[in-house]
């Protein structure tokens, strides 16, 4: 019987994981933990036709308060998926950062170490920052060893952990340890995630609610964006018995700009509108991000499936007929 222990499973990505460990191993024993601050049980609880409803246990909690060696004891999973983080890259409070994203991971690390469990984590592309050791000005698909520029205080808190992951495999090497650098991630379920949604999702709500879509100027933003559903593929591939403890990247391996999703959603949403440009405030902004996958095509057999613009017309078309459909211009 699977026993699996998933921190932030009530977040975009986390739940999806839930639901798909859930339709798989109908059987399984599964914890979530989850402070519910962007989270929420409305991901873990799926009111459509073809919805579900999540059958495990929910510790609603902040890791950092918990005593996470007792819980394990009691709980004794197999496997550790660690989604739980602040995500919010506009937050710029680093010793934040380092408290409620490093922290925690670093005793979880210590746990599934210790007492040999498999422990998959989410780490960033926001490790690469906007320089990417000359791979953004190169435009070309970012390697592993490309990272080490954070542009802001998510991407450090995420650099600093995957530190600690190479010195803990250092040490012990035998551990089942794997870090998913997960690109731009977008689909079904990140609604709750409100202003942290993928741009996929915010240029399809406005253009759902008649209004045209604002994307930076020029558009030309070029990023790497792939589906929650090749995310969950990866992160279970990264689980597996074959899998080799490392970092990974996880995303299409492709580039699509912000007009290209427009035009994308366009087709999806059988309507014509034209992007309102304007200036970027952002700026450690990524305005390009692309997925070297060979090193994951290796060390976890795994590759994206869907081309980006397919999964975003389908994605747009799923969103039409959930939420409604939009004016015509």
């Amino acid at each position: 019987m699977l026993r699996a222990m998933i921190t932030g499973g009530a977040g975009f990505i986390g739940s999806n994981l839930v639901r798909r460990l859930q339709d798989e191993h109908p059987d399984a024993r599964l914890l979530v933990i989850d402070d519910l601050r962007t989270g929420t049980f409305a991901n873990l609880c799926d009111d459509s036709p073809d919805g579900w409803s999540y059958g495990g246990q929910l510790v609603a909690r902040s890791l950092g308060s918990l005593n996470l060696d007792d819980l394990v004891d009691q709980f004794d999973p197999q496997i550790i998926f660690h989604e739980a983080s602040i995500t919010d890259t506009t937050i710029i409070d680093e010793a934040r950062m380092v408290v409620e994203n490093v922290e925690p991971f670093k005793k979880l690390l210590e746990i599934a170490v210790a007492r040999g469990l498999k422990l998959v984590w989410a780490s960033s592309a926001a490790t690469y920052g906007r320089l990417a050791n000359g791979a953004t000005a190169e435009r070309r698909p970012f390697r592993l060893e490309d990272a080490g520029h954070p542009a802001n205080a998510y991407g450090i808190s995420k650099l600093l952990m995957e530190n600690l992951h190479r010195q803990m495999l250092e040490e012990h090497p035998e551990a089942h340890v794997v870090a998913l650098r997960y690109f731009n991630v977008f689909a079904a379920g990140e609604r709750n995630k409100k202003h942290m949604a993928s741009m996929v999702f915010q240029l399809a709500e406005q253009m759902l609610s008649g209004k045209q879509p604002r994307i930076f100027r020029d558009g030309e933003q070029a990023r790497d964006q792939v589906p929650v559903e090749d995310v969950v593929d990866a992160t279970l591939a990264a689980a597996g018995d074959g899998a080799r403890s490392g970092i990974y990247n996880v995303g299409s391996g492709q580039t699509t700009t912000y007009n290209q999703i427009i035009c994308a959603l366009n087709q999806a949403l059988g309507t014509r509108y034209e992007p309102q440009y304007f200036d970027n405030p952002y700026p450690f902004y990524q305005d390009y991000t692309c997925a070297d996958l060979s090193q994951t095509r290796d060390g976890l057999g795994w590759s994206s499936k869907a081309p980006p613009q397919e999964s975003i017309i389908a994605y747009g078309r799923w969103l039409q007929k959930r939420f409604g459909v939009p004016s015509r211009e």
